[in-house]
C-alpha cells in the first residue's frame, strides 16, 4: 500500500470536530501514481466521511503526485513551497486552509493517527530546566504567539529571567517549526526565536483541555497572543473572559492594525505595515523591499517587551492587570520620526534622496569599494568629516557639506570614485586610526563572525542534535547578574508539559489520563 493511501485513510481518525463548526465542504484528492489514488472527503454538520473515488461536486480539488503528497504531509516538503512551485495544485486555497485546520497533523507513528493509547501505555517525560537569573525572575508568561514578533519578544524576556510557557495546540502548533531551512527536525527560524522557553501542548479547544489551561493561566503574570482580533474570543480566551477570572493578569495583543480600528480585520505582514507607515518610501529613491522585518521586530517584538515591563511596573502600584494593544503599524511609525518632522517644514513631498540622512550628503552615505564590498561613512558632524578629508588628502571637500545640493551631489560622486580605488578592508585598515565614523557594510555571514559581536557576547552557541553549532541571539541589553546564566535550545513540542502540570499539583495518573485522551501532549 502506498504511504499516500495510509495518510488519506487516517483522515477520519485525525478529524477535529471542534474545528469544523459552521464549515461544510467536499474535497477531492487526485494523486498521480501507477494507479491513480482518488478519494473524496466530506465534512458535513461536524462529521467527516471518507470515500474511495470521486463523488459529488467538489468545493476544492487537491492534485499532485502521490510522492509529493506524502512529502508534504510528513514535513519534508513545506506546504507553501509545494504550492508556489506547482508541485501541489489546489483549486481553492481558502477552502483548503479551512479544511486543514479541521484535522490533527499526520504523525509517522501509527498510534498517533488512530485512537489514543491507554493510560498505562503513556510515558511521561519530566524536564529539569536551569534557573535563569535576571530582573524578571519570578515572572511567569503564557505565550500564545507564533512566527516572529511575539516569539522574539518572549525569548528575550526569558533570557532576562521570566519563565515563558509556550502554549500550542497539539495538532496546530506554531507553524514556524516546519519552515525551511531546517536543522535536523525543526526549522532554523524556530530555533532562532524560541530558546529558553518551556513547551506546553494543550488541546484548549476541548473544554476539559481549556480547564487545564485556565489552571496554568491562574498562576501567570502575563499572557501574550498574536492572533487576529476575535480569534482568542472564539477560543474562550479573550481578555474580558480571562480578566473576570484573573483580574491581575496582564494581557498583551500583538496585531497589525490594533484590536479596535477600522482596519483591525485586514490581513497583513511586515511589508504592509512598513509600507503604510512610510518606511518603504524612505528606503531609497525607488521604494525598495528591505531584507529584514522592521515592523515585526521594532514594532512588534520590541514594543511588546516595552509594554510588558511597563505593565508589570504599573501593576506593582495598582494591583490590577490590563489589556495592552501593540499595533505594529502604529509602533513602527517612530522609525521615521525625523522625516515626519522634515515633511512638515516643506510644501512638496519629501523625497528619500533629498533627506539629509537618506543619501543627500557626501559625509553620510554608503560607498562601493574596489572588491565589490561596501563601506558606510557616517561623518555627519564637521569634525568627523574634516578628519576624513585630512586622512584622504582632500581638504577641498571640507566646505561642501554646507554648500548647495548640486555641490554635495558632485562631491558624493568624487567620494564614490575614491572608494572604488581600493578594496574595503584596505580602506578600513587605512582609516582605523582616523576618528571619522567609518564601518564595514557587513553581509549576514560576516555578522556571524564579526569580532565586535563576539566581544559583546551577542550570540548563544548551542549544539543541535546533528552536532551542528547554532547561534541564537542574546538579549542586547546586558544586566550584571545575567552573565553566568545557562540557556537551552528551543524545546520540542510538548517537551515540558508533564513538568509544568506536575508543578501545578496534578498527579502522574491525571497527566497520563490527559495524554491518553489527547488533551495534552
Amino acid at each position: 500500500m502506498h504511504e499516500a493511501i495510509r495518510i488519506i485513510e487516517s483522515i477520519p481518525n485525525r478529524f477535529r470536530k471542534e474545528k469544523a463548526a459552521d464549515f461544510n465542504c467536499t474535497m477531492h484528492f487526485e494523486l498521480e501514481n501507477e494507479e491513480p489514488i482518488l478519494y473524496t472527503v466530506n465534512i458535513l454538520n461536524g462529521a467527516c466521511l471518507l470515500q474511495k473515488g470521486l463523488h459529488n461536486k467538489p468545493d476544492c480539488v487537491v492534485s499532485c503526485t502521490a510522492d509529493d503528497y506524502v512529502a508534504m504531509e510528513t514535513g519534508s516538503l513545506q506546504p507553501q513551497e509545494a504550492l508556489m512551485s506547482g508541485k501541489v495544485k489546489v483549486s481553492d486555497i481558502a477552502v483548503m486552509m479551512q479544511f486543514v485546520k479541521c484535522f490533527k497533523r499526520y504523525d509517522t507513528t501509527t498510534a498517533s493517527n488512530h485512537n489514543f493509547g491507554t493510560e498505562e501505555s503513556v510515558e511521561l517525560k519530566y524536564v529539569q530546566r536551569p534557573e535563569i537569573k535576571g530582573p524578571l525572575r519570578g515572572v511567569r508568561i503564557v505565550d500564545f504567539t507564533r512566527l516572529l514578533p511575539g516569539p522574539l519578544a518572549t525569548m528575550f524576556l526569558a533570557q532576562l529571567g521570566a519563565e515563558v510557557i509556550k502554549v500550542e495546540d497539539p495538532d496546530n502548533p506554531d507553524y514556524v517549526r516546519t519552515f525551511h531551512p531546517r536543522l535536523h527536525d525543526y526549522s532554523a527560524f524556530y530555533y532562532a526565536l524560541n530558546a529558553c522557553k518551556k513547551s506546553c501542548c494543550i488541546n484548549y479547544l476541548n473544554p476539559e483541555g481549556r480547564d487545564i489551561l485556565f489552571h496554568i493561566i491562574s498562576t501567570a503574570d502575563v499572557l501574550v497572543e498574536q492572533f487576529r482580533p476575535g480569534v482568542m474570543k472564539h477560543f474562550g480566551l479573550d481578555y474580558d473572559t480571562l480578566s473576570e477570572k484573573f483580574p491581575q493578569l496582564i494581557y498583551v495583543s500583538i496585531t497589525g492594525h490594533g484590536s479596535h480600528s477600522s482596519r483591525k480585520d485586514i490581513a497583513g505582514h511586515d511589508l504592509n505595515y512598513i509600507a503604510e507607515s512610510g518606511l518603504v518610501h524612505m528606503n531609497g529613491n525607488t521604494p525598495t523591499l528591505p531584507g529584514f522585518q522592521a515592523a515585526d521586530v521594532a514594532g512588534g517584538a520590541y514594543m511588546a517587551m516595552h509594554a510588558i515591563t511597563t505593565a508589570l511596573f504599573q501593576r506593582e502600584k495598582t494591583q490590577k492587570g490590563c489589556h495592552i494593544n501593540v499595533a505594529m503599524t502604529d509602533a513602527v511609525l517612530p522609525l521615521i520620526a525625523l522625516p515626519l518632522a522634515a515633511q512638515q517644514c516643506i510644501q512638496e513631498t519629501l523625497k528619500p534622496g533629498l533627506f539629509e540622512l537618506g543619501g543627500s550628503l557626501p559625509n553620510y552615505n554608503i560607498y562601493r569599494c574596489a572588491d565589490g564590498k561596501y563601506i558606510a561613512l557616517g561623518a555627519l558632524e564637521p569634525k568627523f568629516w574634516n578628519n576624513f578629508c585630512d586622512a584622504v588628502h582632500k581638504q577641498e571637500w571640507k566646505k561642501c557639506i554646507i554648500g548647495s545640493q548640486e555641490e554635495k551631489t558632485k562631491v558624493i560622486q568624487e567620494v564614490a570614485n575614491l572608494f572604488l580605488s581600493k578594496p574595503r578592508d584596505l580602506w578600513l585598515d587605512l582609516l582605523k586610526s582616523t576618528d571619522c565614523c567609518i564601518s564595514p557594510v557587513n553581509n549576514v555571514q560576516e555578522v556571524l563572525s564579526y569580532d565586535y559581536y563576539d566581544e559583546q557576547n551577542m550570540f548563544i552557541e548551542n549544539q543541535i542534535i546533528s552536532c551542528k553549532t547554532f547561534k541564537t541571539l542574546r538579549h542586547p541589553v546586558k544586566f550584571n547578574d545575567t552573565e553566568s546564566n545557562s540557556y537551552w535550545l528551543a524545546p520540542y513540542l510538548g517537551e515540558d508539559t508533564a513538568s509544568i502540570l506536575s508543578s501545578l499539583g496534578y498527579e502522574e495518573k491525571n497527566i497520563k489520563d490527559f495524554k491518553s485522551k489527547g488533551l495534552v501532549k
